[in-house]
């Protein structure tokens, strides 16, 4: 069985994960502007799939980064939607 940990608690981890996540976006779109070594799609990609998808999404409209992605404007999204449903049906179900 899993461990019960307050509601605030969660809310608390999950926004701090998600302004890592908006940060990411950032600090991937000034590397695409210097030209250095980047943050890969597929980390960026993952990072919104673990509960980050709001971040992530909040982190592309921000820094304009990723828009025009046919892969990102789909899945960040989507991922959003879903990380979002995930945590109202976890709270439904507390």
């Amino acid at each position: 069985m899993l461990p019960e940990f307050k509601i605030e608690f969660i809310i608390a981890i999950l926004a701090v994960w998600n302004i890592i996540v908006l940060f990411m976006y950032g600090l991937d779109k000034q590397k695409a502007k210097q030209g250095s070594r980047r943050i890969s799609e597929k980390t960026l990609l993952f990072a919104a799939f673990f509960m980050g998808g709001t971040g992530a999404l909040f982190g592309m409209y921000l820094f304009r980064h990723k828009t025009k992605h046919l892969m990102f404007s789909i899945t960040v999204p989507f991922l959003a939607i879903l990380n979002i449903t995930i945590f109202c049906v976890y709270i439904y179900l507390k």
